[in-house]
């Protein structure tokens, strides 16, 4: 199964969350089965970025958004962090200060986006702006119904300055929601995780799927591609998002650059170097061998 066809949001369709299944798992029955092929992801993961950081043309630029316990902390963690932190940065955008707030609700989230051979992941992003604002009501109708096209065109221009963009919506059911609640009750580590809002957002649950749904809709476009990840298991959200975060760098077919220095004259010095510290008794340095052992 193509992922990237299967939960790809067809740019102008209507989305319906209570008709996607968030309990999908594919062909595998549990996380042992997925197991090695979550591995092999991940391992090309790292492999893809190296090249993108070596490459230094072009960035990736991954957004998480989803409910309250969704899993963007686990998918980050899981998923993402495999990659090497050098070419990596991640941004978690929470109530905005006060002089975010005093700028338009893109000025914050232009300053994070990543440069040349850069991968940033937005935990949250400029989408809260379309979900709470409208929500909550913390600004009116005709505010938040324009900042759809003005998120469209925005994402347009990093994608016009070399820019790839994917988004995921980490898709989970309410009683899911529920039980991940419980979770962090129960287990005193996950204890910092449980704020005030946790149940109160819940009473919600339905205005968010619609501000969810409009804005994977309206904002899904070939350049920039809403995915819904299907996230109730876990061990399935991380196969998902690795495999379609390497099958978007892969298609890039990126190279190494050209080397800086003429490679065959380096390594004539090097073979020269080595001659003369044969010559004057000097052995190139190596581990020594302990007595017995081969």
């Amino acid at each position: 199964m193509n992922y990237s066809d299967r939960f790809c949001v067809k740019p102008g369709s209507t989305v319906k969350l209570d008709k996607i299944d968030a309990g999908f798992r594919d062909r595998h029955e549990d996380q042992a089965s997925a197991l090695l092929e979550i591995e092999t992801y991940t391992q090309r993961l790292r492999e893809q970025q190296y090249r993108l950081y070596a490459e230094n043309k072009r960035s990736l630029l991954i957004i998480l958004q989803a409910m309250d316990a969704g899993g963007k902390d686990g998918t980050i963690n899981h998923v993402l962090g495999s990659m090497n932190p050098q070419g990596t940065r991640v941004y978690g955008f929470k109530v905005p200060s006060a002089e975010e707030a005093a700028h338009d609700f893109l000025w914050r989230i232009h300053q994070a986006a990543p440069h040349r051979g850069q991968v940033a992941i937005f935990n949250r992003s400029h989408y809260e702006d379309v979900l709470i604002s409208r929500v909550h009501n913390l600004v009116p109708r005709k505010v938040w119904s324009k900042r759809f096209e003005l998120i469209n065109d925005f994402e347009k221009n990093l994608v016009d300055s070399g820019t790839h963009i994917l988004k995921f919506y980490l898709h989970i059911s309410a009683d899911e929601q529920l039980r991940r609640f419980k979770q962090r009750i129960d287990d005193p580590a996950r204890h910092w995780k449980i704020s005030e809002s946790d149940y109160t957002e819940r009473e919600y649950w339905g205005d968010y799927s619609r501000a969810f749904e409009d804005a994977l809709g309206r904002c899904s476009t070939e350049r920039a591609p809403w995915y819904i990840i299907p996230a109730n298991h876990k061990w399935f959200r991380n196969l998902a998002v690795s495999r379609i975060v390497v099958e978007t760098l892969e298609a890039l077919e990126m190279e190494f650059p050209q080397p800086m220095v003429d490679i065959r004259e380096i390594k004539a010095r090097y073979h020269q170097a080595e001659v003369e510290a044969v010559r004057n008794g000097k052995k190139p340095k190596g581990k020594k061998r302990k007595k017995g052992k081969d």
